[in-house]
């Protein structure tokens, strides 16, 4: 019973409770929260009731997605996913925006609640109830998409395959394995094209149609808004664009040119940028996936030792899913449990370099996760989508000098170096192709052709030419490069429109000194120490040079 006579419904003590429920069951607890009495002497415990109900729900809900992307063809898995999805997430979002005015208008402000606060005014302003069926539709739309793909494979010299399996044939020092590897990857791709086009074209209608019905031009402008953006605006990002093709362009070339000279090719085609340029076997970082997460673990032992705490929970609580399978969804992702207060990560590991810096990215957002944790209202804990990449990028970076097998990790030494140069090769070109993906979407939603397939897979071609320049030869491999954004996650999933993943070189230490240099000189300090280097010294402070 609270102060004013009404009565308040009791939370369950875990997630659980709400893994079967319907908006029916979940709608009772918001109707409590509109209808408590609320004014300044008992708005603290109003928003921490609604923050505990608000974990509940979350954590419910991102077990139900977590199962439904470990297996896209279980049926109660995709019912569970739906449920949550499409009909008790839209709802609940508006019931969200009800709270949210109460707490505004009622004036309510304390300083570690500022840019919550600002965060609700918002998204007050943005919300039209017109929207709430257009994100259910999108949400089934979204989850249809992942089925798809999830279910595609490839025949493999007789052995059924999914696409991402193909990536290690990808590193084969024989270039005519390779090719085919790279052709039979994007297949099911192409095969699929019309498909998933119609995915996508449904998802363009409604997006635009919600960017309008709260009154926006366009889905650009809206996403931008939605996402809180209220540092830069979408013209940042055309500079962006042009600072890459000034600065990055000239570099990747020079990166390219060296590569080709020691493949000993004419022209190097898509297939060649994976493999060992100088023909030595292909890095073999983990036997299986507990040997890969032991490896792991001990690696943020040295990083820092809460990390190897936070890292080893999560591995004892099952909330790792690594290995690729069919079936499961396409990408990577870490998701939290804020009742629990932890995180879990879901990738598709297959054997190569690149699963390691996945994992230690992914890791990156969960450390971030569990140190959140502490603040005491769920609203609090999220970041915003751009420094949320901070922590991951910048754990690629900062676990890198403990990837050998001295610390524990997965390499000998002369493969550990071989890692940290393809790490930071691989920084450089992400620049570009995260402006291309960024100017994609800012022309798709702007422009009345983003409408049109066709459209849309020559202006992604466009554009990747634009950044990636011409020193690859695609001659005759348009539609396996068309392939690439229909085979992104991003495409299904609500897309960022701008550049919100954050460039590791702009991650900084208290010195100053970016988490990109800490890898390839001496500098002053860090953030936290390193077990191995003097206090609050990093282990490049010892005067280590890490990459040679």
């Amino acid at each position: 019973m609270c102060a004013g006579g009404c009565v308040v419904i009791a939370l369950p003590e875990s997630a659980e409770a709400f893994k079967e429920a319907t908006w029916q069951d979940v709608a009772p607890y918001y109707e409590e929260l509109a209808a408590r009495p609320l004014d300044r002497a008992n708005v603290d415990s109003w928003l921490v009731d609604w923050s505990q109900f608000e974990s509940l729900l979350y954590e419910a809900a991102a077990l139900a997605n977590f199962a439904y992307s470990i297996n896209t063809a279980d049926r109660e898995s995709e019912a569970a996913h739906l449920r949550f999805g499409s009909e008790i997430e839209p709802r609940a979002d508006e019931q969200r925006t009800r709270l949210q005015r109460r707490l505004v208008d009622l004036g309510y402000v304390r300083p570690d609640l500022a840019t919550t606060i600002r965060r609700f005014r918002n998204q007050i302003e943005l919300f039209s109830e017109a929207n709430v069926p257009l994100f259910t539709e999108l949400a089934k739309i979204s989850t249809g998409w992942a089925k798809v793909i999830g279910a595609m494979t490839v025949d493999w010299e007789g052995e059924e395959m999914t696409p991402q399996r193909m990536w290690p044939f990808l590193e084969s020092n024989d270039r005519t394995i390779r090719e085919r590897a790279f052709r039979s990857m994007f297949k099911p791709f192409i095969e699929q094209r019309d498909t998933l086009a119609d995915f996508f074209d449904r998802m363009y209608d409604l997006r635009q149609q919600a960017a309008k019905n709260s009154g926006f031009d366009n889905y650009r402008d809206y996403m931008h808004r939605e996402k809180n953006r209220f540092d830069y605006t979408p013209d940042d990002c055309f500079r962006f664009h042009q600072a890459v093709e000034q600065a990055v362009i000239p570099t990747i070339k020079r990166l390219l040119e060296v590569r080709r000279k020691h493949l000993g090719v004419q022209r190097l085609k898509p297939w060649d940028l994976w493999v060992d340029p100088k023909g030595r076997a292909p890095l073999e970082p983990y036997r299986d996936v507990a040997d890969f997460i032991s490896r792991t673990s001990e690696v943020f032992q040295h990083v820092e030792p809460d990390f190897h705490a936070y890292f080893q929970k999560m591995a004892d609580a099952k909330l790792l899913d690594l290995d690729n399978r069919k079936g499961k969804a396409p990408g990577g992702y870490c998701d939290s449990l804020p009742v629990r207060k932890m995180p879990l990560i879901f990738m598709n590991a297959v054997g190569i370099d690149e699963d390691v810096r996945t994992l230690l990215h992914e890791s990156g957002h969960c450390f971030h996760v569990f140190e959140a944790a502490n603040l005491p209202l769920v609203f609090q804990r999220h970041p915003g989508a751009e420094m949320a990449e901070v922590a991951s990028m910048s754990m690629e970076l900062l676990a890198a000098p403990y990837i050998d097998q001295s610390h524990g990790g997965y390499y000998t030494e002369a493969d550990a170096q071989r890692a940290k140069r393809s790490l930071l090769e691989r920084a450089v070109h992400f620049f570009t192709h995260c402006a291309s993906v960024d100017a994609f979407q800012q022309w798709m939603y702007t422009n009345p052709e983003g409408r049109d397939a066709d459209a849309r897979d020559q202006k992604w071609l466009e554009l990747r030419r634009r950044f990636e320049g011409d020193t690859v030869d695609w001659d005759g491999l348009d539609a396996e490069r068309i392939a690439r954004w229909y085979s992104s996650r991003t495409s299904s999933s609500t897309p960022s429109t701008t550049s919100s993943t954050a460039s590791p070189s702009s991650v900084r230490c208290r010195c100053g000194v970016t988490a990109w240099r800490i890898l390839v000189r001496p500098c002053a300090n860090i953030a936290r120490h390193s077990p191995s280097a003097p206090r609050g010294r990093c282990l490049s402070c010892t005067g280590r040079r890490v990459l040679v």
